[in-house]
């Protein structure tokens, strides 16, 4: 076991300094603050523009970026290059993707199905991470433009079942928009802040919150006690949201003017119109009887109660999920104190009204519930701004612990503010075949590179069992207990073996020292991204060249003469590119040697299927 201990003060922050509250969401984002005179958490808008910021961005020919309102408008005649939905691709691989590719009109890589997934913009290549920091960069500067001051410290909110890695992404393109994110909160947390629910430490509660937004659907059940919020369960769909009533709208006014589905899948201009009358409708029907538009030269119209009939099914659906989430939890309807309405789509009134006879209670939508969870960021930056004297935070790491990883790569373990005590751990496998020992080097900090970090503390983990390169599965664990104590251990999973070392304690570091190492990785971040991005080029494209070289030389019955060319080449042409300074031109590389040995590697899956089958051995 090594210890390690690491100093827990964070250094107070200056009263003036504004914090914002950011709710970064799939369908539409938002930045708020608690207003310096009202002392109301308040979203922040132009004059009488909306809070709500799409979360779109598009690309033109250029390559230059636009978020929002501008970039929605290329949804329609630029598909290819605008992106919507980047939350949902957060720390996803394509395999976690693939029953859904179809939702992307962008380019999606599936180069690796375990590897994090890219967007193919022209020869431009984008992680989720990029992507997002491009909408949080346009709320940055928005929040600048309104308030005349620089943002550089925010709260970021996200959903209750979002993992490690989703978590960690979501920081790191807070970084890389130029945001020290003090603080990952849970968007049904911020929810209840905004109610006022946790803010009273002698309260105890247990809250369901509701979220149906454009494109994902959740329902967490809080318990809430002493100003601690924990999460009983979690269920929901990441495909169900306000854009399946928008669906079910647009096939029920297909079918009422004869045109089958299949004849317009392929047109996007056509039905990217269809889906904005479907939306136009949906909210016109909230306060009115019936809706009638034009669409393609077709009247189209639809009363309430035929609107109610056709989403019945996706309400039910979820009502189905918030009974798991109750049975998950080990409780009854009778047990929950009050249920939170958040998203847009829970305005549509047999939403509101199926869900209050679900838990028999008027529901909470007295706050926007478009709106709801940034205020309660912006409740919780002002608490951690120190002007909420009365509510108590835990004790939290000043700093993100974490291990290096190929190429010299920081990869973050417990990010910084994570609230101690704490534990997380992660699986690592070996690079070669045969690899008996791992070293394990743990350090401190917030650059991409482990050079620019602190090291902690290093050891050589040996005794993995002699097996092919990724099939060892190493799982190395961080825990930080209550007094701030770092122990690392490190334990094979497939064989059992374990190793502890003992180290001596460092010096902790003092609060002008963390504030220097997050005034470097901020001011840093966008060349650090940059460098990481390339270094994981460089790692997938070696890797690649290994598979491919090995497959090769295994299988070469198999290829045409015309194939062990054509993958020589592209071979050679990656070897080169690996050379360059050029994430891009690696990429498109791995993309070209991808499409010219995935024939013939399903060839060769074929002829192994078909020989298993006849009692070979394969």
């Amino acid at each position: 076991m090594a210890k390690i201990s690491i100093n827990i003060a964070t250094g107070s922050l200056q009263q003036a300094e504004m914090i914002v509250g950011i709710d970064l969401g799939t369908t539409n984002s938002l930045v708020a603050i608690i207003h310096p005179e009202s002392k109301q958490p308040t979203a922040l808008k132009e004059f009488d523009s909306s809070s709500l910021v799409p979360s779109v961005v598009h690309f033109d020919a250029l390559g230059n970026a636009e978020v929002g309102e501008l970039a929605k408008n290329y949804l329609e005649s630029d598909p290819g290059n605008t992106i919507f939905s980047a939350k949902r691709l957060m720390g996803k691989s394509f395999n976690d993707l693939k029953s859904n590719a179809n939702f992307f009109t962008y380019k999606v890589i599936d180069d690796d199905a375990d590897r994090l997934v890219k967007v193919q913009v022209g020869n431009q290549f984008y992680s989720p991470i990029e992507l997002s920091s491009f909408i949080l960069k346009e709320l940055k500067n928005r929040a600048e433009h309104i308030l005349k001051t620089p943002v550089s410290k925010a709260v970021i909110t996200v959903p209750a079942y979002f993992n490690d890695a989703q978590r960690q992404a979501t920081r790191d393109a807070g970084k890389l928009a130029g945001l020290d994110v003090l603080r990952i909160v849970n968007e049904p947390t911020a929810a209840s802040l905004a109610y006022g629910i946790g803010l009273n430490k002698d309260e105890e509660k247990t809250i369901a919150v509701y979220d149906l937004g454009g494109g994902t659907f959740d329902i967490s059940i809080l318990r809430i006690a002493g100003g601690i919020f924990e999460v009983l369960s979690t269920n929901g769909d990441t495909y169900l949201g306000g854009d399946d009533l928008d669906r079910a709208l647009m096939e029920f006014w297909l079918n009422q003017i004869g045109i089958p589905f299949h004849e317009i899948k392929n047109d996007k201009s056509a039905l990217q119109s269809l889906r904005l009358l479907a939306e136009e409708a949906k909210k016109t029907l909230s306060s009115s009887n019936s809706f009638e538009g034009v669409w393609n030269d077709n009247r189209v119209t639809i009363t309430v109660d035929e609107f109610n009939s056709i989403i019945t099914p996706l309400v039910n659906r979820t009502i189905d999920s918030c009974s798991k989430a109750l049975a998950d939890a080990g409780l009854s309807v009778d047990q929950i104190d009050a249920v939170i309405m958040v998203g847009g789509s829970t305005r549509v009134p047999l939403v509101k009204s199926s869900i209050g006879a679900f838990f028999k209670q008027t529901v909470n939508d007295s706050v926007n519930p478009d709106e709801v969870v940034a205020l309660g960021a912006a409740i919780q930056a002002d608490i951690l701004a120190g002007n909420n004297k009365d509510f108590l935070l835990l004790d939290i790491t000043p700093l993100s612990l974490g291990i290096e990883t190929m190429g010299g790569l920081m990869d973050v373990l417990i990010p910084r503010n994570a609230k101690i005590p704490n534990k997380a751990g992660r699986q690592y496998t070996t690079q070669k075949d045969g690899q008996g020992s791992m070293r394990i080097s743990v350090f401190q900090g917030e650059r991409d590179l482990v050079q620019h970090n602190r090291k902690l503390a290093e050891f050589n983990f040996t005794g993995i069992p002699g097996m092919p390169a990724g099939m060892p599965k190493v799982e190395v664990s961080f825990l930080i207990n209550a007094d701030g104590i770092l122990s690392v251990t490190a334990k094979e999973l497939r064989s059992g073996v374990e190793q502890s070392i003992e180290v001596k304690p460092q010096y902790g570091l003092t609060d002008e020292e963390v504030e220097a190492m997050l005034m470097d990785s901020i001011t840093h971040a966008k060349e650090d991204m940059v460098t990481r991005a390339l270094v994981e080029a460089r790692t997938e494209g070696e890797q690649i060249l290994s598979v491919t070289e090995k497959f090769i030389a295994k299988n070469t019955s198999l290829l045409t003469k015309e194939e062990l060319i054509a993958t020589a080449s592209a071979m050679q042409n990656l070897q080169m590119a690996l050379t360059m300074d050029d994430k891009n031109l690696i990429q498109t590389k791995i993309e070209e040697l991808n499409e010219i040995s995935r024939p013939f590697a399903e060839r060769a899956m074929d002829a192994a299927v078909g020989g298993a089958l006849k009692g070979k051995q394969v």
